[in-house]
């Protein structure tokens, strides 16, 4: 059978542990199309939205990924790891004082604008040819550039020590994981990305989501075409 003419914009809600790429190799399989993008990298242990751009849909990838992006975030304070999240390896560990939620709220906002962030030593960016996260893994991890990035609004959920439960609206190119490594620093004991849910990407929302399974489903219904 030739390639199916499946094209324009399907909203994915990603799983945990699944990369990017791999959700993309997914609706290569289901759906029988090779021309297939997505319009904002997802870390392997964040969850969500994913917009997936299929066919022709993949020439407006420039303007989608420029929309800002919303995330319901846990912040495990205390603990400090060399990615700034659950999957790396323990740097620091130090006693969480007993924070009133104004003060937690006064770091927090203290981010809120435009600001230089310092991307995570574990991630994608080129040095010299080479990814930061192969260099860090060899030892050779070398500060990266901070960039600017904007935090529209930060809003603390929830706090139970020593956990923190904010919802953040952001630009695109901002690491949370970095936020949530700055934000522990901020507050004197340092802290990690716990988990990651992305609720929003632009005007598409985790509402419209549909999981692999659901695409599976779907496509074998004749639903999606």
């Amino acid at each position: 059978m030739g390639e199916q003419k499946i094209e324009g914009i399907l909203v994915v809600n990603k799983e945990a542990r699944w990369t990017s790429h791999d959700v993309v190799s997914k609706l290569r399989n289901i759906l029988k199309i090779r021309k297939i993008g997505h319009t904002g990298t997802l870390d392997p242990l964040a969850t969500g939205v994913l917009v997936t751009l299929l066919g022709r849909a993949t020439k407006i990838v420039q303007f989608l990924q420029e929309q800002e992006k919303e995330y319901i975030a846990q912040v495990c304070l205390g603990i400090s790891t060399d990615t700034f999240d659950a999957q790396g390896q323990l740097r620091e560990e130090r006693e969480v004082p007993r924070f009133e939620v104004a003060d937690i709220e006064k770091v927090c906002r203290s981010f809120e604008g435009e600001i230089e962030q310092s991307p995570p030593p574990f991630s994608a960016i080129k040095i010299s040819g080479k990814r930061s996260y192969q260099l860090a893994r060899a030892g050779r991890s070398v500060p990266l550039k901070p960039r600017r990035v904007t935090i529209s609004q930060i809003e603390l959920l929830g706090w139970k020590s020593p956990i923190l439960r904010l919802r953040v609206v952001c630009s695109k190119g901002t690491y949370i994981r970095a936020l949530a490594e700055d934000i522990g620093q901020k507050l004197g004991c340092g802290g990690h990305l716990l988990s990651l849910r992305r609720i929003r990407s632009g005007e598409f929302s985790i509402a419209q989501a549909l999981t692999i399974n659901q695409v599976l489903a779907f496509h074998k219904k004749g639903i999606l075409h």
